[in-house]
């Protein structure tokens, strides 16, 4: 895992851009688990930006947006969270409720100069 000095000096190479489809009766849960992953991403070196949930528009769309230095490093994120107690309930708690109905993963490359 990386220290939080550490992350503050590497720039973030890769954003992922996951865009949800929920069930927009149960906001309350989804916005629950956002809160959960939130700090669970910087637990494993990332940097969150954020849940974006439905306000005008479409009431079953919401956005999160996390950056890793490197795809390599999300990869690790992935395969440790896989095995992370806190990252296993989290999952539970969307699988018990099913207010996810689908997912997009997008990567992206930030420009912030």
């Amino acid at each position: 895992m990386t220290s939080k000095n550490n992350l503050e000096q590497m720039p973030m190479k890769v954003t992922c851009h996951v865009k949800y489809i929920i069930d927009p009766d149960m906001l309350s849960e989804f916005e629950h688990y956002a809160k959960l992953w939130i700090p669970l991403v910087e637990k494993f070196g990332g940097q969150h930006h954020g849940y974006f949930l439905p306000g005008e528009g479409a009431n079953d769309v919401a956005i999160a947006l996390f950056s890793f230095p490197s795809l390599a490093d999300y990869e690790v994120y992935r395969h440790e969270s896989a095995q992370d107690v806190d990252c296993l309930s989290a999952f539970y708690y969307a699988k018990k409720h099913k207010f996810i109905l689908r997912y997009e993963r997008s990567f992206m490359r930030p420009v912030l100069e």
